[in-house]
């Protein structure tokens, strides 16, 4: 063969290996959401339509947590949603340790633990859980950090390494529990949502148990602390105190000694213009608000701050005197859309009500009407509920919304009739019923609707996804018991479930929905039942009985949409899924032996092979999956 013919085969056989491989190198996902605006968006296309069906696991890396007898500890779910950034991906466990893996073998290069279980289990009642970690380079040194917030600490470490960087705060740790306007307990302060960095800010929110209800309880507010130093920078109070903007919302003076009020879910972020959106949730207590009187802002609300100095520059209330715990669960999903010939930067909030409110994100102003409605008043004594609730236009509400006798399960006529007189003792009515002595049925329930799962944006259609739960609750009043450490009128208790016949649930499937929404005409494309329900389905009442395909998965976790056309969604099911994007039809799925946890997210490496990773499973099931085609 000449030197010619040999240059030509050489060519022609490099172009062809060139065309069967990737084009482009390493991806990272560097954010919670995929990036500062949560839009949970890849513009990875490795994985398409074409060949998904050839996705198959890459690599599993294990927890390896357990009960500890010692401090009488045990992990939760495994929610995390990893980072990848610089060719290391990094996450947080059910105990809050921070973990290093290589992203194409999932081998371990480093951990570090916190030992967030030496002060006993978390007063949650859902066992350890985090979801993430955020990174930051350092401009002056160029030193990667991790940045993790395990309970009451704020802990800054070398991204190489996993050693504390010891010139922030006490000696890399920052105490979070002080600085409030009363005394915090660290063992009642936690997170479980990662911070958010801005310029050389690292910004933290935090989680309140539900069952913490006392007077002066751990307060809500949002902090800032300078990322190199640890040291505090701004505070925003989400209850505002005496004076502040809002402060006449809390009627008796309650603003003086109530506490929660926090952005317990991941934040969102408008780097360009330096606006950070905070998801506000509930006052305490979640659902009785008779030493409360009043709308009670911040709380339930979407606040638009100026990143660098924590001013608040708008914010709109979505629930007035919040009463069921339908506090803002997700970070917001900021988007560019076009709205009847007008391009609009938006903000989306997504909310367990299964509503959608869209807001221009710089000035606030809703981009559809919101109407104040007439809802049921409270018959409770002492409470006082607020008479109307805003009601988006546009679009459409995305989960089932109140409860009626119609709306039992259905799949026999026996077990129709049995659920219908089990709903005729509590009472039934639409969206914002408030919660009763003798038992309310909400519907959408506590955990949505929408939740921390959140929605996944595709800007090249306007369309967002989202993951939604459709199972009720029962939000029934009582008095609090003397040992309880309450000091409340009422709390959440007594019955709380709403299932009947030995865990069968009350109304009628399906109990998961995936949709998608066009955000440029905000209309509904379309809507299918996602998910099953492995327990129910071989419930002995059911044995014979014709079920739906699908039941559909209660499940607060969320999905993300790539380039390549698919969805990627866990939901909760015992099952990840591979969805077409443009009709919802499933297109690959892979059976877990524990249901999935996280929500997943993707990358790819130096050689361009993309992954999609998601988290399963709680204790020691708790994995984290790594899928890819073959290479």
């Amino acid at each position: 063969m000449s030197k010619l013919h040999r240059f030509c085969f050489l060519a022609i056989t490099l172009a062809i290996s060139s065309a069967q491989k990737p084009t482009s190198g390493m991806r990272e996902w560097a954010f919670y959401g995929g990036d500062q605006a949560g839009t949970k968006y890849s513009s990875l296309d490795h994985i398409n339509r074409n060949n998904v069906s050839r996705l198959q696991v890459a690599w599993q890396w294990k927890t390896g947590e357990q009960r500890i007898e010692e401090y009488k500890t045990f992990p939760g779910m495994f929610e995390v949603t990893p980072l990848m950034a610089g060719g290391t991906l990094y996450l947080s466990t059910p105990y809050n340790r921070v973990v290093a893996l290589d992203p194409e073998t999932g081998r371990e290069r480093w951990s570090y633990d916190p030992k967030a279980y030496a002060d006993g289990q978390v007063p949650n009642g859902t066992g350890f859980v985090h979801r993430g970690v955020a990174i930051w380079r350092d401009t002056k040194s160029g030193r990667l950090r991790v940045f993790m917030n395990s309970r009451a600490r704020l802990i800054s470490l070398d991204a190489d390494t996993g050693r504390l960087v010891d010139s922030f705060g006490d000696n890399g740790i920052v105490a979070l529990n002080n600085g409030f306007r009363w005394e915090v307990n660290p063992k009642q302060y936690t997170n479980t949502s990662p911070p958010i960095v801005y310029k050389d800010l690292v910004i933290v929110g935090n989680g309140v148990a539900d069952r913490l209800v006392f007077k002066k309880d751990p307060p809500g507010d949002v902090r800032a602390f300078n990322a190199r130093t640890g040291k505090l920078e701004w505070t925003f109070h989400t209850v505002p105190r005496k004076g502040e903007f809002g402060s006449e919302t809390w009627g008796d003076e309650s603003a003086e000694f109530t506490g929660h009020t926090n952005v317990w879910a991941p934040m969102s972020l408008d780097e360009a213009r330096g606006l950070l959106y905070l998801p506000v949730s509930t006052p305490s207590n979640d659902f009785y608000g008779g030493r409360r009187p009043g709308s009670n802002l911040f709380a339930d609300s979407i606040v638009c701050l100026d990143a660098n100095t924590g001013e608040r520059k708008w914010h709109y209330q979505l629930v007035h005197h919040g009463l069921w715990d339908y506090d803002m669960p997700s970070p917001p999903n900021l988007v560019t859309i076009t709205v009847n010939g007008k391009k609009i930067d938006a903000v989306v909030q997504l909310t367990k009500m299964g509503f959608l409110y869209v807001f221009d994100r710089v000035t606030g102003k809703p981009v559809w009407p919101i109407e104040e409605r007439q809802v049921p008043a409270s018959d409770v004594p002492g409470e006082k509920a607020s008479a109307t609730q805003p009601f988006p236009t546009r679009p459409p509400p995305i989960s089932p919304q109140g409860v009626s006798l119609d709306d039992a399960f259905d799949l026999t006529p026996e077990l129709k009739a049995e659920a219908q007189a089990e709903l005729k003792k509590l009472r039934l009515g639409p969206l914002f019923t408030p919660p009763s002595l003798e038992g309310t049925v909400m519907l959408p329930g506590i955990i949505g609707g929408a939740n921390w799962g959140g929605g996944a944006f595709d800007p090249e259609t306007g369309i967002l996804y989202v993951k939604t739960t459709n199972s009720a609750a029962i939000a029934h009043l009582i008095k609090p018991d003397a040992s309880s450490g309450s000091d409340a009128e009422y709390v959440m208790g007594g019955r709380t479930a709403a299932t009947f016949h030995d865990g069968i649930p009350l109304l009628k499937p399906p109990y998961g929905h995936l949709t998608a929404i066009n955000l440029n005409t905000g209309e509904i494309v379309w809507r299918t039942p996602f998910g099953d329900d492995a327990r129910l389905r071989t419930h002995p009442a059911l044995r014979g009985v014709k079920l739906p395909a699908k039941l559909g998965a209660a499940g607060v976790q969320g999905v993300i949409v790539t380039r390549g056309g698919i969805i990627f969604a866990g939901g909760g099911d015992s099952a990840f899924h591979a969805i077409d994007k443009t009709n919802g039809e499933e297109l690959w799925s892979y059976a877990i032996p524990a249901r999935t946890t996280g929500t997943p997210m993707t990358y790819s490496t130096v050689t361009g092979r993309q992954f999609v990773v998601i988290a399963t499973g709680s204790a020691d099931q708790a994995a984290l999956i790594a899928f890819a085609l073959n290479p």
